[in-house]
């Protein structure tokens, strides 16, 4: 995730930075430069098409459309920071939860053997869940004397939860906790899951295709047939304006496109793995 100073307007008009969407969109911009010059060209030298041509009609379309596709993009738009925002709270919640149950282990766990393993094992929670929603290998030796099951197809963060409602359940049964602390105990660890299963949803569940390609195609034959119109009243000056037009639609479409998967590696995702190295800190500081 890029750090930045909301404030600084000249940062943000002259920096540029490998997510940048002017850098991605490139080719395709220097395609419809050359495909606007095209038709003006045939307009104003080829075809030399008079003024009262009913070509000359084809902007009032893009008047009509020009709202419809500004809907559109607003709610795309809206929807991929929704999924953006909502990832960005299920990992608030994660260390909000991990903080508390390490409050509540540190009070009521009086075993130093005990207090190292929950010492290490809440971290790691964290850490196995951002390298799970990010599809990266993670090590079956999570700590010392705490390692995973062998089977890479199993789910890791259920392992490490399991992990935890053993220990807690071998706490009861010793009589080290007693039954309203494994309640609240409970509370806590099920949260986790919770959690988990809630990011899973946003990762597993993109926008629907139907919807993703009829906005693509809205903006590529809307952009297309924008010089036939203009060209009568811009003449070549229509290339810039086209191409900013398309830059403007298509900036849109690609920003979403990266924030609405927030678990992954883009510049905009979510610091996954800056928080989970702060809850292991954290936890750390308190038992």
């Amino acid at each position: 995730m890029i750090s930045y100073n909301p404030k600084g307007w000249t940062a943000f008009v002259f920096r540029f930075h490998k997510a940048d969407t002017f850098r991605q969109l490139s080719p395709l911009l220097i395609a419809i430069a050359a495909y606007a010059a095209a038709i003006a060209y045939l307009e104003l030298e080829y075809w030399d098409l008079p003024d009262e041509s009913h070509v000359k009609n084809i902007s009032m379309m893009h008047g009509i459309l020009g709202f419809v596709i500004s809907l559109l993009l607003v709610f795309r738009t809206n929807t991929a920071y929704d999924r953006w925002w909502e990832g960005r709270k299920l990992w608030g919640s994660l260390v909000n939860n991990s903080r508390n149950l390490a409050l509540k282990l540190n009070a009521i766990v009086e075993d130093e053997k005990d207090r190292a393993f929950f010492r290490k094992i809440i971290p790691v929670y964290a850490s196995i869940l951002d390298k799970h929603l990010k599809d990266e290998e993670t090590s079956k030796q999570l700590a010392e004397n705490i390692t995973l099951p062998n089977d890479p197809h199993t789910h890791r963060p259920n392992q490490v939860a399991k992990m935890l409602f053993i220990k807690i359940n071998e706490l009861y049964k010793h009589q080290k906790i007693t039954g309203d602390q494994l309640i609240i105990l409970n509370n806590e660890l099920q949260s986790f899951t919770d959690i988990c299963g809630a990011c899973e949803r946003i990762k597993n569940t993109p926008i629907p295709y139907s919807y993703s390609a009829f906005l693509k195609k809205f903006i590529f034959f809307y952009v297309m047939t924008l010089p036939f119109g203009y060209v009568f009243n811009l003449g070549y000056f229509v290339i810039p304006v086209v191409v900013f037009i398309f830059y403007v639609l298509a900036s849109l479409e690609l920003i979403a496109e990266e924030i609405e998967e927030p678990f992954g590696l883009d510049a905009n995702d979510l610091p996954t793995t800056k928080i989970a190295e702060n809850i292991k800190k954290h936890i750390e500081e308190i038992i």
